[in-house]
Parts: structure tokens; C-alpha cells; sequence
């Protein structure tokens, strides 16, 4: 086997473990996309994929990171969550890994309505909280989707023609 089939190979896994680390908060998502995209261009000799275009997917890996803070924040700001609320979306989403799938969508509203009751909150305060944190965090992700496909279909662009 050749080793850049080997690197191709590798990079092909980046970015499909890249894209499955966009929706379990455990991978960092787009990080990993951008990595094996920075790969298959190396294997490449940045022949078909040149500076111009990993600056640009670049920007949209930083962007990501934006659009995590942005839309879990604006969630949860927009119901009012204290920082115990916060806390508790983020344990709860990686309590959630170990009851997949389902706890991919309970552990974030859990977390969160747990926090607000630890918080002094009343159950329908907290349970308000609980979902609009779970909004957030289901908006950053279909976000951070699109600009993993952008991404890629920015990548490919490129790299054919």
C-alpha cells in the first residue's frame, strides 16, 4: 500500500469522526474536519487544495467554535439560566453519551433543569430553563452540521475543480 493511500485513508476518518463529533459533544466536531482536510491536502502537495482554501476552512472551524458559545448561551440566556443551569446542560450531556441515543437529547435538559433546581428555582422555571438550553444546544448543532457540509463541499470544490 502506498502512503499516501495510507494518509488519504486517515484523513477520510478524520473527517467522518470529525462529523459524528458534531453531534456528540465529546469529539471536538469540526477540529477533526478541518485535520483531515489539512491531511489530504499535505498527502496531496497542496496541489489541489491550496492555501487560499484551508484559510477559509480555517475561518469556518473558528466559526464553529462562535456558534458553540453563541447559540448554547443564547439559549439559555434567553430563559433566564444561572451558571448552575449551564453547568449542568454540559454534565448532562456527557452522562448522556452513556445512554445513547436517547441521552443525547434527555442529559443537555436534564442537566440544565437539575442545575436550576439546585439553583432554588421552582420545577416550571427550571423546566423552562431545562428546554430552552436543550434549544440552544440542538441549534449550535444543526449550525455547526452546516458548516461541517459547507466545509466539505467547499473541500471538494476544490479539490476537483
Amino acid at each position: 500500500m502506498d502512503i499516501h493511500t495510507l494518509y488519504y485513508a486517515l484523513a477520510v476518518v478524520l473527517i467522518l469522526v470529525g462529523i459524528a463529533g458534531v453531534i456528540l459533544p465529546a469529539l471536538p466536531g469540526l477540529p477533526l474536519v478541518f485535520a483531515g482536510m489539512l491531511l489530504a491536502a499535505w498527502a496531496g502537495d497542496f496541489q489541489q487544495i491550496g492555501w487560499v482554501t484551508l484559510v477559509v476552512l480555517g475561518l469556518l472551524t473558528a466559526l464553529s467554535f462562535a456558534v458553540d458559545i453563541f447559540a448554547t448561551a443564547m439559549g439559555a440566556q434567553r430563559v433566564g439560566a444561572s451558571r448552575k443551569a449551564l453547568v449542568g446542560a454540559v454534565l448532562g450531556t456527557f452522562a448522556g453519551l452513556f445512554f445513547m441515543p436517547i441521552g443525547l437529547f434527555v442529559g443537555p435538559f436534564a442537566g440544565a433543569l437539575l442545575g436550576e433546581l439546585w439553583h432554588g428555582r421552582e420545577l416550571r422555571q427550571a423546566t423552562k430553563v431545562g428546554l430552552g438550553t436543550w434549544l440552544g444546544i440542538v441549534l449550535g448543532i444543526v449550525l455547526k452540521l452546516g458548516l461541517a457540509f459547507a466545509m466539505v463541499g467547499l473541500f471538494v470544490f476544490a479539490w476537483f475543480f
